[in-house]
């Protein structure tokens, strides 16, 4: 079911999430699944199928705590300069100095540094990678650095980090020992999953069947048909809405047997395919540009990578039981903007 209406304060590991990284090549043919097929986790699942195709990669903490102060603008100052000069990063001195584009500077002006504790950004780290290394909410730290769609970092930039963010021995994160402590939901993906990019580097555009999988950030597409089909069918096990007191669906659940081919519902760019949004097992998240977003949950078999372009109709995995369920299905969303919406209004009647 859906979790987009209450965001998790902890995350699920203390490492960025660089995007898709092969973890081994995939297997040789393997024999049919075992009739519990249904009842495996997505990790069993895919020892007989295909491994995710997105892992986890390690955050370098490196926050500095800058106190507040006013700096007084040389000769030749450009925002971008003062702000590794003070530790707190041009994005914030912006935000706390009213600044707007070109953020042309004057001689002698004086501009305020906000007190906080800064983390510089390293190439291909992620917003959700960061959040999880300090223990800290990624939806605060979007809110604190004011940042906006497609929310891509970018390699230097100085994140703000929430007051409450945990100090932390500078240096790589170790994974395996706070992997356990972390969840994430499907808007973290959606808004914190993109790798940090140079400064002159553009977003990867999607392609045909990418290999391996893309590691950087990727483009949305340039346009969005405007219709969407049936992912696949079956009874409708759940609607999209309140579904118990203090429970709300952002989706529709729909019955499908085991390995039951899931069907892209619209064409677009694979932004998301792996395991590591618990409730959901294996996730597939399809951007399909104009502000729309699909999401297929509980698949025992993933058969696209992020960055792999697809159409409208085309198999992108086979129904399961992963996650929190116990029988076969798909949780199926659409979003608009980031904002779930009820897919029965989208899709085609029948």
């Amino acid at each position: 079911m859906g979790d987009f209406r209450h965001h998790i304060a902890a995350f699920l590991c203390a490492a960025s999430l660089a995007g898709c990284i092969p973890a081994t090549p995939a297997p040789p043919s393997r024999p049919a699944p075992a009739p519990d097929f249904e009842r495996r986790s997505l990790g069993e699942a895919l020892d007989v199928y295909e491994r995710p195709t997105w892992t986890l990669k390690s955050v370098t903490t490196n926050a500095v705590r800058v106190n507040a102060g006013v700096y007084s603008v040389r000769p030749g100052d450009t925002l971008r300069a003062v702000g590794e000069m003070t530790g707190a990063g041009s994005e914030a001195l912006a935000i706390e100095n009213d600044l707007a584009p070109p953020y042309t500077l004057r001689f002698g002006q004086e501009l305020s540094v906000p007190a906080g504790l800064y983390h510089r950004v390293g190439a291909g780290e992620t917003g959700i990678g960061i959040a999880a290394a300090y223990g800290v909410d990624w939806g605060e730290i979007i809110t604190i650095n004011a940042l906006t769609d497609p929310y891509i970092l970018r390699v230097g930039q100085r994140l703000r980090l929430p007051s409450d963010a945990r100090p932390v021995p500078r240096g790589p994160v170790d994974i395996d020992a706070r992997a356990a402590a972390f969840r994430l939901n499907i808007d973290d993906i959606l808004t914190g999953s993109q790798p940090a990019l140079a400064e002159a580097a553009r977003p990867t555009a999607g392609s045909a069947a990418p290999r391996p999988p893309v590691t950087t950030a990727i483009a949305e597409p340039a346009y969005f048909v405007g219709r969407f089909e049936w992912p696949l069918n079956g009874p409708i096990l759940a609607r999209f809405g309140p579904i118990a007191p203090g429970r709300v669906s952002d989706g529709i659940n729909i019955a499908a047997a085991a390995g039951t081919p899931i069907r892209a519902t619209a064409g677009g760019v694979v932004a998301y395919a792996g395991d590591q949004v618990g409730i959901y097992g294996g996730l597939i998240l399809i951007n399909h540009g104009g502000g729309w977003v699909s999401a297929y949950g509980h698949a025992g078999r993933i058969d696209v990578k992020r960055g792999q372009s697809v159409r409208m109709g085309d198999v992108i995995g086979r129904a399961g039981a992963t996650g929190q369920v116990q029988t076969s299905q798909l949780h199926f969303q659409l979003r608009k903007n980031r904002i779930p919406v009820d897919p029965m209004k989208q899709l085609p009647p029948r």
